[in-house]
């Protein structure tokens, strides 16, 4: 079969399979193996392994970099702790338990071997994370399966190579260790520049198509210098796309961002699909290449199944621990929440506290207030309100989004593997002692858990009780960010556009339409006589919008409203926007 041939069918498989899986309950990730696996039953299709490269290369920087565009950093935040834990305690805890047990099972592998297979199947896996957000869990277990997923690979994929190169050698543990800091923190930093970077341009160009275009390649410019300094090109792309997600709604337009969002998904689905289509493609292939005649093959499925099991355990005890020191915690700063309540109180009467306050804040946070004593009173004040308010709404979010016995289920059962165990495992070099071994093992735990965890997580999560019936935003809540909005609409227009003596009354009506939260009066609009009058309503509106979306932001970085309302205020208003400049191309 010709690559046209095969990229035309899956693509087709991909739609076939994104329309179905709702329609018959079932997830699109694995009704995707069974397509890929059937296909490789044609006669006419020709048996292939693919390159593993193509995976950790091309296709798992985009993807990491789109989920790191969309995830809601204040939570991260919030939550980066813990997801720090999941991502570099558990990998190192899950591979060295796993090799240890591997040596011990299987006769003449070396420890070295042993602790690769552990790193190659302890990361959970960022595609296959879309499964557990169809489900239906609490926002807050998501973002820390997503943030978890995001950053493993790099413990796992370091500690792959070490393990690997300690193979025959002496490899001490301070070498290891450095190696992953300098992975993590190298990666972090160019990242970092080349998000920064991306905005830079992104806010200089305006045509959309460049733009998008643009952001295409953004993943890559971070992943290959990375890589090249022996980063880890992953954890580089992912902090690329968590700076572009967070500065996009002020340095870009949005037309663009919209725009963007769409090619985006449409990158995803495309990629995550054929990740799994390739997986239960691949099968077979694999298993030819790796058993001569079904002797190999007891031994790696009995492996898988003792490594999958170890890993489950080590995940779960790990995870009753996390939500028992989080329950511990919650009760521990109850007393510092009321302190924070006082402090507030106090703070609203205009009362400026010492720069040294009783309550405590991060270092760097008591540094900016001691920076900021010689600044003036009104601003100190400021200061304080913004970080006193800060650290009320971290406390209220992780109070009212806590971890229980339930979530923790989930949290466990949602640790599936993917794409990166297989692709990591084929990494291998040829001729490693016992490659077959670990290849097959890592393939069919992969498979494995995406079949018996996959299958099987909705169902247990509702049958817990764990799927979040929320209806939609708090009414209240919501009610309380227009009200933020349309004053900070109000403030934005100059109070000469208000008088009665520089509007009609239809015009004053329009004036009032565009400062609030409310859609416009469009046919009202069109009884503005002259183009100018109604330009300058234009003018007025982009203006209002501009001040509301300053005001997001500012509450985004409060974390006073959930991203998600904020997101979709934000969504309604660069609507508004784009309605507005499409209209003035006709008038």
């Amino acid at each position: 079969m010709n690559l046209e041939l095969a990229a035309i069918i899956g693509v087709i498989l991909v739609v076939a399979a994104t329309t179905m899986a709702p329609r018959i309950g079932v997830a699109s990730p694995l009704l995707l193996i069974a397509l890929g696996f059937g296909l490789s039953m044609l006669p006419w299709v020709d048996s292939f392994v693919v390159n593993p490269e193509w995976i950790l290369a091309g296709v798992l920087p985009p993807l990491l970099y789109s989920a790191a565009a969309g995830t809601p950093v204040m939570e991260f935040r919030r939550d980066f702790r813990l997801i720090s834990a999941f991502s570099v305690v558990l990998v190192v805890v899950t591979a060295v338990a796993i090799g240890l047990v591997t040596v011990w099972v299987v006769p003449g592998m070396p420890l070295g071997l042993g602790i690769a297979l552990g790193a190659i199947v302890s990361p959970t896996d960022a595609v296959a994370t879309s499964i557990v957000g169809k489900a239906g869990v609490s926002a807050r277990l998501v973002t820390v399966l997503e943030g978890e997923s995001m950053l493993n690979d790099a413990s796992a994929l370091v500690l792959l190579r070490s393990a690997v190169a300690a193979v025959g050698v002496t490899v001490s543990l301070w070498q290891v260790a450095g190696s992953f800091v300098w992975a993590v923190v190298a990666a972090g930093a160019i990242g970092w520049v080349v998000g920064k970077l991306n905005l830079l341009v992104r806010y200089w160009v305006r045509n959309v198509p460049a733009g998008v275009a643009l952001s295409l390649v953004v993943p890559f410019i971070a992943y290959l210098p990375a890589e090249h300094l022996g980063a880890s090109g992953l954890v580089a792309a992912v902090a690329a796309g968590l700076v572009t997600g967070y500065g996009a709604p002020e340095r870009i337009g949005a037309e663009e961002r919209l725009a963007e969002a769409a090619v985006w998904h449409t990158v995803e689905l495309l990629l995550e699909s054929a990740v799994f289509l390739l997986v239960g493609l691949e099968l077979p292939a694999l298993v030819a290449s790796l058993t001569d005649d079904g002797r190999y093959l007891l031994h790696p499925l009995a492996l898988a199944a003792l490594v999958g099991g170890l890993a489950l355990l080590i995940r779960t005890g790990f995870v009753a621990f996390a939500v028992w020191s989080l329950a511990r915690r919650n009760r521990v700063v109850r007393p510092a929440h009321e302190r924070l309540r006082q402090l507030h109180h106090q703070l609203a009467d205009g009362q400026v506290p010492n720069p040294r306050p009783s309550v405590r804040k991060p270092r760097s946070a008591l540094r900016r207030l001691r920076a900021s004593t010689a600044a003036t009173p009104e601003a100190r004040l400021s200061r304080w309100q913004q970080l006193v308010g800060r650290r009320i709404a971290d406390l209220d979010y992780l109070a009212s989004e806590q971890f229980g016995w339930r979530d923790g289920f989930v949290l466990v059962w949602a640790g599936m593997r993917g794409a990166v165990t297989i692709a990591a495992a084929q990494t291998l070099p040829e001729g490693t002692a016992h490659r077959p071994l670990i290849v097959l093992t890592a393939t069919a735990v992969a498979v494995g858990t995406l079949v018996v965890q996959g299958l099987t997580l909705e169902p247990l999560a509702r049958r817990l009780g764990a799927i979040s019936e929320d209806s939609g935003p708090d009414p209240q809540l919501w009610q309380g960010l227009q009200g933020d909005l349309d004053e900070a609409a109000a403030q934005a227009v100059h109070p000469d556009e208000r008088s009665a003596g520089a509007f009609t009354e239809a015009r004053a009506r329009l004036v009032e339409s565009a400062t609030g939260s409310d859609s416009i009066d469009w046919p009202a609009l069109q009884s503005i006589s002259t183009p100018a009058a109604r330009a300058r309503f234009r003018e007025v509106r982009l203006a209002a919008i501009t001040a509301q979306r300053l005001k997001l932001i500012e509450l985004r970085a409060l974390g006073t409203y959930p991203s998600a309302m904020l997101d979709d205020a934000l969504a309604q208003l660069d609507a508004q926007q784009i309605s507005i400049e499409l209209r003035q191309q006709y008038d």
